[in-house]
């Protein structure tokens, strides 16, 4: 059986859906609120190199860019916003369409799946203060059966 990130494209399919994401981000009015302070001209690039290795990719992203302990003090000490977090949610629903990976109902569901416990649960867990996330923390991988380890 092939990993999620096969299943999805590879690289290539990580990139289109990471690229998908961004521009439907960037047309939510509330979900955009979280890149007002600007973003990386590679953020695509390093967002599908995350996701592709959370997805059972290579450790791209671990290897040039960070690890889990970077990304979460990115996404921490701004409080709680759920209302951001469904709407980003729906986003990635909508680029799964833009890009064809919501074709194949299992690979759909999978990757919502993934997204949504990314970040309603990975990614706020420290809303009070970016200091107060561990260091060393490894990127969650997560399968076909959910979460590993």
């Amino acid at each position: 059986m092939s990993t999620v990130f096969e299943a999805a494209g590879g690289a290539d399919g990580m990139l289109r859906l990471a690229h998908a994401w961004h521009e439907r981000v960037m047309a939510d009015e509330v979900v955009s609120h979280a890149f007002s302070h600007g973003f990386r001209p590679d953020h695509s690039v390093r967002l599908a190199a995350y996701w592709g290795e959370a997805l059972g990719g290579p450790a791209v992203y671990s290897d040039s860019y960070g690890d889990e302990t970077s990304v979460v003090r990115l996404h921490s000490g701004n409080g709680p916003h759920e209302e951001m977090d469904r709407r980003a949610i729906a986003c990635f629903d909508e680029a799964l369409t833009d890009t064809g990976l919501d074709v194949d109902p299992r690979l759909r569901d999978v990757l919502h799946d993934y997204f949504t416990w990314a970040t309603t649960v990975a990614m706020t867990k420290y809303h009070g203060s970016a200091d107060d996330v561990p260091p060393g923390l490894s990127i969650p991988r997560w399968s076909w059966d959910g979460l590993e380890g």
